[in-house]
């Protein structure tokens, strides 16, 4: 029978922690300001769970929208709190602690999810959980979890209603679910005149996001805020908007290592109806030639960003992209290469004349929700490109979309429109 040892980890939980560490739940989410400590809180978390599990070979993994940023944040407090443990080793190259009973913690980035595919975690933290595409928790982490029937923790600070939102709700909601919110007014973590400052310095929209943990507040930055919220106001978010008897063009961000998205949609006169998206990413075009096909659309145009005739995609090698899209069948078309602000403001024209598939096409919604500048804390203003995450792969593709749509007939201009539907 193997010897117990104890050990006494360097870790005072704050107070506002303990019903983390406590919890019975399997599934959790957690709202919380900054500098509230959640970083270290998570990473002690998963530790405690790598050294006294029962099963075989524990694995326990902390993920953050990408791996850098992992690596920046949470790695050396992994190694100050785990490497106490007499006889654990840290694996620098694949940010990963072992422990002496087979237990690891590591560290991986949403920005890489293949990274994580065949692998088994019997807890997992997702850490700025606002900033990760939910594929990454349904197509990998999920079926992680199955065989071990492993938790997991969503933690972060607000960006806006997207999953994170949707998961904050359900957890306040299902007994299932550990919920806690941790906001800076109520904490006492950060001094009274520190906050005063903040709040001098940051937009209230920026503070209430940041430090009050408010969903409400717009997103920093956003791009399409103003011209979404128009289309939430004037119903243009709705079920079954498909038409059968009309073509169906696509849109496409091309990725190899970032994700490819297409954008399914139909035009008739001055409206534009998205009727659905795909994304992947690590196949070749014959994978998204048969998602087309499976889709049983009549096709019209496929449209492609200018760097889309460039490169191989193929597993023969030889070919361009364009000459094996044309081999399968897809009619493709080349944008020519233009600014990213002048695609910007093409959406905006734009969006007021679209509609969306309220289902297919939620995911693309709240990319785009999302999208945003990035914002300088030292200059005190927003970078001028914008800020690359998960995102930015959707609202490419919708980008490539607004460029490429056509204009209808100028005789088509005294129509008379229907509040629903398609011009008539």
């Amino acid at each position: 029978m193997a010897k117990t040892q104890r050990v006494v980890i360097p870790y005072a939980p704050r107070h506002e922690f303990l019903p983390l560490h406590q919890r019975k739940q399997r599934w959790g989410a957690v709202v919380a300001h900054r500098r509230a400590g959640k970083t270290v809180a998570c990473v002690n978390e998963l530790i405690k769970g790598a050294l006294t599990s029962k099963r075989n070979r524990p694995r326990f993994a902390y993920i953050a929208p990408q791996l850098k940023q992992a690596k920046s944040v949470a790695w050396d407090y992994a190694k100050h709190y785990g490497l106490v443990v007499p006889g654990a080793k840290a694996h620098e190259s694949e940010l990963r602690v072992d422990f002496p009973n087979e237990g690891q913690v590591r560290l991986f980035g949403s920005d890489n999810p293949d990274a994580m595919r065949g692998m088994y975690f019997d807890g997992v933290i997702l850490d700025e959980a606002a900033d990760m595409s939910p594929r990454v928790f349904n197509e990998v982490v999920r079926p992680a979890l199955s065989d071990r029937q492993g938790w997991c923790i969503w933690i972060g600070t607000p960006k806006g209603q997207n999953d994170f939102y949707d998961l904050w709700q359900k957890a306040q909601h299902d007994p299932d679910w550990f919920a806690l919110m941790l906001k800076a007014s109520e904490t006492g973590i950060i001094d009274p005149a520190e906050l005063a400052d903040a709040a001098k310095q940051m937009t209230a929209e920026q503070y209430a996001q940041e430090y009050e943990c408010s969903f409400q507040a717009a997103i920093v930055g956003a791009y399409y805020g103003r011209e979404l919220d128009q289309v939430d106001e004037q119903g243009r978010i709705v079920d079954g908007l498909y038409d059968p008897h009309m073509e169906v063009h696509t849109a496409w961000d091309i990725g190899l290592n970032d994700q490819t998205v297409i954008v399914f949609f139909q035009q008739k006169a001055f409206e534009i109806r998205v009727i659905d998206c795909y994304a992947a990413n690590g196949f070749g075009l014959d994978h998204y030639a048969n998602v087309l096909q499976q889709r049983g659309y009549k096709y019209g145009r496929h449209i492609w960003p200018h760097d889309g005739a460039h490169g191989d995609w193929s597993s023969a090698g030889g070919r361009s992209r364009v000459d094996t899209a044309r081999e399968l069948g897809l009619n493709v078309e080349i944008l020519p290469r233009g600014q990213i602000e002048d695609g910007i403001n093409a959406v905006r024209r734009v969006l007021p004349k679209v509609w969306f598939d309220r289902e297919k096409t939620d995911h693309l919604l709240k990319a785009l929700r999302q999208y945003r500048r990035q914002w300088d804390d030292i200059r005190k203003t927003f970078y001028e490109r914008p800020y690359h995450d998960w995102t930015s792969d959707y609202a490419d593709a919708f980008r490539y979309m607004a460029i490429g749509v056509r204009e209808p007939d100028a005789q088509l201009a005294n129509l008379p429109k229907r509040s629903k539907g398609w011009i008539v």
